[in-house]
């Protein structure tokens, strides 16, 4: 299964609520269980650790049903109990269960423009090892696959997790990824374009391979583990040398019928404007993305000024550095505003190079957001920064792959479907 499709596998673990336990005329009752089984390690995954009655307020399904599927799962080696603590007081606290880390691990990699970051975690979400070095990822994508790799191996060693346990690697790349895992641009990833990303990753890692853009898994980290947690309608925006958009709908990610929905700094903000890098006028990223708030002040602040420049320049409170970030953060609010009024999400995660550091540009964002979404939009609306700053893509790599029931299931969790099983066939 190439490029795996979350939306699907969020359709068969959290939607349709009032289909549990009436469904069994649809089907054989063990494919009933089946379902049920994977709604109770998909709450686990998501939550970490969780007690019987926690599973079951998430699941939908009654306390019986779920002391019964946990009971399959612990006697088929996939959820164990979290010892307890020690508590003085009255009453005994309610026993913990989590899926038990020896079962199965996950790798994510994430190719940023200058360098490679890659980490290893169990299927509870954990990160046992992470390693990142410098490469020039845009222009060389060969040698980046192959780094990448050899990385991979560097994880694992480290992380005592044997290969025959792995379920699957996820990656993030910083341009646009279509839908078959095919790179398409010819200015954002030069050494990339028409290259599948997925069959490269497969053939080096001999392992199932998904692959996104950052920002769509930057969001999902954002909404798995960070400031969207408890959120299922979030728009993540990834401030960074472009602007992008990853989006949740329902607690889906959405990715349009091409895989490259969320093209945000691409939105026509100036008629006139400076020509962008995809040959159009006055976009976003012309204005307000990293380079172009570093292209406005180093005429006066020096040729070298940097991301970590900037960052002193704004704790300084330098005045010319202030205002273009805020004015950056003002056209990024005023699209924004636009997006919200159309899809009316609970929040809007600002995350990237700028997003999790820069006041000012939050500033900006919320004041266009006061002014142009609706104000009955607006109302319902949180504005957070990320909190996962420059690990977010690899997380959501991860998350990838530990969010998917069905890649799980088809990469071998023999225990599902019936045989007593305590490792994971890759």
């Amino acid at each position: 299964m190439r490029g795996a499709d979350l939306s699907r596998v969020l359709d068969k673990t959290r939607g349709n609520e009032q289909t549990h336990e009436p469904m069994a005329t649809a089907g054989s009752l063990e494919a009933l269980r089946e379902l049920n089984r994977l709604r109770v390690i998909d709450a686990l995954r998501q939550r970490g650790t969780a007690s019987r009655s926690e599973i079951a307020r998430q699941t939908g399904l009654s306390r019986t049903t779920v002391t019964t599927l946990v009971n399959d799962l612990q006697a088929r080696g996939l959820v164990v109990e979290q010892p307890l603590l020690e508590i003085h007081g009255r009453g005994r606290p309610p026993t913990l269960l989590r899926l038990d880390p020896s079962v199965g691990a996950v790798v994510g990699i994430h190719f940023d423009h200058r360098h490679l970051r890659v980490a290893v975690a169990d299927l509870s979400s954990t990160v046992l090892a992470e390693h990142w070095q410098d490469h020039d990822v845009d222009r060389a994508a060969e040698e980046a696959l192959d780094a990448a790799a050899d990385l991979v191996e560097v994880v694992l060693g480290e992380a005592g997790i044997e290969r025959s346990r792995v379920v699957g690697a996820g990656a993030a790349l910083s341009g646009p990824v279509s839908r078959d895992g095919t790179v398409g641009s010819t200015v954002i990833l030069p050494g990339w374009e028409g290259l599948n990303a997925v069959d490269e990753l497969t053939r080096r890692l001999d392992l199932q391979v998904a692959v996104d853009n950052d920002a769509n898994l930057g969001a999902l980290a954002e909404v798995s583990f960070g400031a969207g947690r408890g959120m299922s309608d979030v728009i993540y925006v990834m401030v960074s040398s472009g602007v992008g958009a990853g989006i949740v709908i329902d607690g889906r990610l959405h990715r349009g019928v091409t895989g490259l929905a969320g093209e945000l700094g691409h939105v026509r903000v100036r008629a006139e404007g400076a020509v962008c890098r995809c040959g159009n006028r006055g976009c976003l990223e012309t204005v307000a993305s990293t380079d172009a708030v570093l292209s406005l002040l180093r005429p006066t602040h020096g040729q070298d000024l940097g991301i970590r420049g900037l960052v002193e320049l704004l704790d300084g409170g330098d005045a010319a550095a202030v205002r273009v970030v805020n004015d950056a953060g003002r056209e990024i609010g005023r699209v924004i505003a636009g997006l919200c009024n159309v899809l009316s999400p609970a929040g809007v995660i600002v995350g990237g190079d700028l997003g999790v550091i820069a006041e000012q540009l939050m500033a900006g964002i919320r004041e266009a957001l006061d002014r142009y979404a609706l104000p009955t939009v607006r109302a319902g609306i949180e504005l957070r920064a990320g909190v996962l700053g420059e690990r977010a893509e690899v997380l959501g790599a991860l998350a990838l792959v530990i969010g998917d029931t069905d890649r799980l299931r088809s990469a071998g969790l023999a225990a599902l479907h019936g045989d007593i099983a305590t490792t994971v066939v890759g």
